[in-house]
């Protein structure tokens, strides 16, 4: 099945170039950092982005235009409570110094920082006091539902944190759906914006056999990705059993698991750690429970045949277009916008939530199919519909239309 590729169209618009916006990354996810902000820049908006280690890039400091201020350093979770208590202290003192002489009169908040309750109710209300116009992009509505640890105390800060943003941008229409139904938002502060494709990744000469050749998988084995951060609603558990269903009739099958834990989830991993010792043994199954730097990322994507998405829960998901950017096809469950996001047998396969005898019939649907045989062909494909679908370029220029609309409300 081949994939209809429907370009998006994108015109200019009259923004002035001198238009000045504050990005407020909260020193995490440096990749959509840096789409949005390249994107932006190239439609002649000067930034100041406020990041940490893990957001700083050599593009940002050398850019004319964009001011790259490396307040919050080092997030090493290996320090002590003490240092780490002074750490946030001593970034929340300098963000406030940072606000109170900013000559942009947009922050776009892309997260929040650690310290959540606070941020989204006082450092919104000092914001607002300064006479900023603030733009949050919620890439989760309500993550502590998704988490099953939501509160009353919760709901109250977010329901805060809605009313004080002055726009806010989500990715799909049920995320919107949610902050009006649930939060009272209205409909016209709010605005769905795709998730822009990834394209901070290094992706070299390497092909997919010298890469399965890195990580000792044989050119002819099929091999299944899990990618990403761990937690409980990503669904690693019914993975796993649906490898033991899969291994039961072909051991040519292969599992890779790449990604660290969320903070809540050793518990959750060394269950499933257990129950999968004889085949991280015999290297059916290959694990590296850690921090993925962008420089190995690919070899990942490209010794994969497929990434799987077993989510129990979620609006949507980043990895799905970092596979899409490296050609990867998907099996993902039918939770969230993933059946909007995905072609059935040209980009994926959908499957059940939470139900391990169906991911195992998807994953074998899969590999028995034209897409996997024809999986180097395929590849350039499925590229070709993750930036035709997702490109930074629209992503930036509808940004820059609210954008325009604040600062015109400022000025006014």
């Amino acid at each position: 099945m081949a994939i209809s590729i429907v370009p998006e169209q994108t015109t200019s618009t009259d923004t002035p170039a001198t238009l000045g916006v504050t990005l407020l990354t909260g020193g995490q996810d440096p990749h959509y950092a840096f789409g949005l902000a390249m994107a932006l820049h190239s439609r002649g908006i000067s930034l100041d982005i406020i990041g940490s280690d893990e957001v700083a890039c050599p593009e940002f400091c050398k850019t004319m235009g964009i001011r790259f201020l490396n307040l919050q350093g080092s997030q090493r979770r290996g320090a002590g409570l003490g240092f780490r208590v002074f750490r946030l202290g001593f970034y929340y003192a300098r963000l406030l110094r940072y606000a109170w002489d900013a000559k942009p009169k947009v922050f776009h908040i892309l997260w929040n920082n650690r310290f959540e309750l606070f941020d989204r109710t006082l450092l919104l209300l000092y914001y607002r006091a300064l006479g900023k116009k603030i733009v949050l992009t919620a890439h989760n509505v309500n993550a502590a539902r998704r988490d099953s640890s939501d509160t009353l105390l919760n709901r109250l800060t977010l329901r805060i944190q809605y009313a004080l943003t002055d726009h806010i941008f989500v990715h799909t229409q049920k995320m919107k759906r949610e902050l009006v139904d649930d939060f009272g938002v209205s409909e016209g502060s709010v605005t769905i914006i795709s998730y822009g494709i990834n394209n901070a990744v290094p992706d070299t000469s390497l092909t997919a056999r010298n890469a399965k050749l890195r990580l000792g998988i044989g050119e002819d084995e099929k091999t299944i990705l899990f990618f990403g951060r761990i937690g409980p609603y990503k669904g690693l558990d019914s993975l796993f059993a649906a490898f033991h269903l899969l291994q039961h009739h072909d051991d040519k099958y292969r599992l890779i698991v790449a990604g660290k834990l969320r903070g809540d989830s050793e518990e959750y991993f060394e269950q499933l750690r257990n129950g999968i010792s004889p085949e991280v043994k015999d290297g059916r199954i290959l694990l590296n429970i850690e921090f993925i730097p962008d420089s190995e990322i690919e070899i990942y994507f490209k010794a994969a045949d497929i990434l799987a998405l077993p989510y129990k829960e979620i609006f949507q998901s980043g990895v799905l277009f970092l596979a899409y950017s490296f050609g990867l096809p998907v099996v993902a469950t039918d939770v969230g916008s993933f059946k909007e996001e995905m072609i059935e047998g040209a980009t994926g396969f959908l499957c059940r939530p939470d139900d391990d005898v169906d991911l195992a019939k998807a994953l074998n649907r899969y590999f028995a199919s034209d897409l996997y045989l024809n999986l180097e062909d395929r590849r350039q494909e499925i590229r070709t519909y993750g930036h035709a679908h997702h490109s930074w370029d629209a992503v930036a220029e509808l940004t820059q239309r609210v954008y325009a609309m604040l600062s015109a409300g400022a000025q006014s």
